[in-house]
């Protein structure tokens, strides 16, 4: 074992020694994340890591992308590994690498999710446009490897990962260490892969030294996904009224005595029991018996009703499972739909079907509860925005939750964390809970800068807790809040509230637009447009523009109007425009929650 210490005395030394045995992996992650936030906040006056020079190669650079957080919490985690290891490392933000540097660094390790359909963080897309264009440089003399975090959910899983992973290969870099693929549930992976990069670099570095990760211990020194906290519901309010085609519930939980620290922006992670009448006809169709032992997400035996209701995800559809059941199933038909060349074919077939559908299309006999539960995945956790301020309401955390429900291919669908909280949690009932935090989504540091918010729908969450925090400092700056949805009588979501922030000055202008209200439809994107003047002149004074809410027609569209008064009231052209944005962007004057 190393007895590096760095700058720490043998004291401080063993005693974080004890303390890295007692955690998991994922406590790992959070203790070495808030080690590096702490060390930031308490010396205001030094740079961030992503601010170091970059006219000097180092010895690693550790390179982010980030749209949620997680792929910078493992980045700074990484970081702080790498210098316990005496491996001299830097950290960076994709938005601010500088191109030139790519040029000197010899030992890249990537850490990026995808965003959407595919796309790359907002942070990352100026690099991944850099990697991607004519300038890029050759890389014959760069070590790399890759972190892709993404969802097998999604047709296009770590896609941005795997291009970078791709093109810096094509650029002639050197492969050191393996791609690896996260799923949603990317602690165990995530963990994996630091240790096998650690132990090739301290290897290469010194033979002598010998890298050992510490032994995960029962002993949960805080809460998380793995050791959630049990809420109480203290509340389960319908927002929509009465003939609306939508039921939005206002949740409120306590998490007093949790020690659960959160900030506007951030998301609480909810882990959800599924709909027990979907398990039973899962196990109905599969001739499976309810008490057969099966081992659960977590290693432990459990019966396969425990399993199909607590441990594994038995509703979304995704190509891994495909994949595992059409082997399963030996059907022709599924395995002719996961070919490459039916990829359209297979898009539409996946639309609105569960796993309930694949199962009763192409049955199979004989499969043992052991070998289905193997082919499914883990129930990942639902994040919800936060809604409130803990500032403001210490002991509770609210979130804004659209009921999903629908029918399709004649089936009653549910969502399931969404009715889980609706529906199946009784008052003063327990929902396990985590926070998982969201550094790329935070109000200024300036409390006299102004904020324009675009949150239509139950986007409009962390503006909740965003005028409850300004409210609570007592921040000075401007707010602007944009909100639409489809019915002003009916889907008006906080009516009261945002004109109580009206009249008591907080809120400075509220924009709605509601869809359906008229045979025109409008949208948060067409008020942007007709208070363009305006807006730039927030933007001028040094706005900060905040978008939460549909990453597939909402964000583009906002993201397409705000280019367009831009450009309007700017008197430049497209090109000139698009700069602008991607300068707010980079000043991280512009954030977007999306989903």
């Amino acid at each position: 074992m190393s007895t590096f210490s760095g700058p720490l005395g043998p004291q401080q030394w063993e005693i974080l020694k004890r303390l890295a045995e007692d955690l998991s992996p994922e406590q790992r992650l959070w203790a070495s994340g808030y080690l590096a936030g702490f060390g930031h906040a308490e010396q205001k006056t030094v740079h961030s890591p992503s601010r170091q020079s970059s006219e000097s190669s180092s010895g690693v650079t550790v390179l982010f992308g980030s749209q949620t957080g997680n792929a910078e919490k493992i980045a700074k985690a990484l970081h702080v590994r790498l210098q316990q290891s005496g491996i001299s490392a830097r950290l960076d933000d994709m938005a601010a690498y500088k191109s030139a540097q790519l040029r000197r660094d010899r030992c890249l390790l990537v850490i990026v999710s995808t965003h959407g359909e595919g796309e790359p963080p907002d942070n990352a897309r100026p690099f991944y446009e850099f990697l991607f264009g004519k300038k890029a440089p050759k890389l014959d003399g760069l070590q790399f490897s890759v972190l892709a975090l993404g969802d097998t959910s999604y047709e296009y899983f770590c896609k941005t990962g795997r291009d970078l992973d791709s093109r810096l290969e094509d650029l002639g870099a050197t492969r050191f260490y393996p791609r690896i693929d996260c799923d949603v549930d990317y602690e165990e992976a995530a963990e994996g892969w630091m240790e096998g990069v650690l132990e090739i670099l301290a290897r290469s570095r010194d033979p002598r030294v010998e890298i050992s990760a510490p032994a995960a211990s029962g002993r949960a020194a805080v809460y998380s996904k793995k050791q959630p906290f049990p809420a109480v519901l203290l509340d389960n309010v319908r927002l929509t009224g009465r003939g609306s085609t939508k039921d939005v519930r206002h949740i409120e939980l306590s998490i007093e005595g949790s020690g659960l620290r959160f900030e506007p922006g951030d998301a609480l992670g909810v882990l959800p029991t599924n709909r027990p009448e979907r398990a039973a006809d899962l196990m109905e169709s599969l001739g499976l018996d309810p008490g057969a032992v099966v081992p659960g997400a977590d290693g432990a035996e459990t019966t396969l009703e425990d399993a199909l209701l607590h441990h594994y995800e038995i509703t979304t559809l995704t190509r891994p499972f495909l994949e595992n059941y059409a082997a399963l199933s030996g059907s022709t038909e599924l395995g002719e739909l996961l070919k490459d060349e039916n990829r359209d074919r297979l898009r539409n077939f996946l639309y609105g079907r569960e796993i309930i559908d694949v199962v009763r299309r192409y049955p199979v006999s004989g499969v043992t509860a052991d070998r289905f539960v193997a082919a499914l995945r883990k129930l990942p956790p639902r994040l919800y925005s936060i809604a409130s301020s803990q500032n403001a309401d210490p002991g509770e955390v609210h979130l804004t939750v659209a009921v999903v429900r629908y029918e399709s291919h004649g089936m009653e669908r549910h969502g399931v964390a969404s009715t889980f909280l609706a529906d199946r949690v009784a008052e003063e009932g327990k929902v396990p809970v985590y926070v998982d935090s969201n550094p790329n989504f935070r109000l200024p540091e300036d409390p006299d800068a102004p904020v324009i918010m675009v949150g239509p729908g139950t986007g409009v969450a962390p503006f909740r807790a965003f005028l409850a925090e300004r409210e609570v400092l007592g921040a000075r700056g401007k707010n602007w809040l944009f909100f639409g949805d489809r019915n002003f009588r009916t889907d008006f979501l906080y009516q009261r509230e945002w004109l109580a922030h009206r009249k008591n000055g907080l809120l400075t202008r509220i924009d709605v637009a509601f869809s359906r209200d008229d045979d025109a439809k409008v949208y948060v994107q067409h008020r942007m447009l007709e208070q363009s003047r305006q807006l730039y002149a927030w933007l001028e004074e040094g706005a900060y523009f905040y978008v939460c809410g549909d990453a597939k027609r909402m964000a583009p569209d906002v993201h397409e109007a705000l280019i367009a008064v831009v450009a309007k009231e700017g008197h430049v052209d497209r090109e000139q425009a698009e700069q602008y944005v991607r300068n707010l962007q980079s000043s991280k004057r512009y954030r977007r929650d999306v989903y």
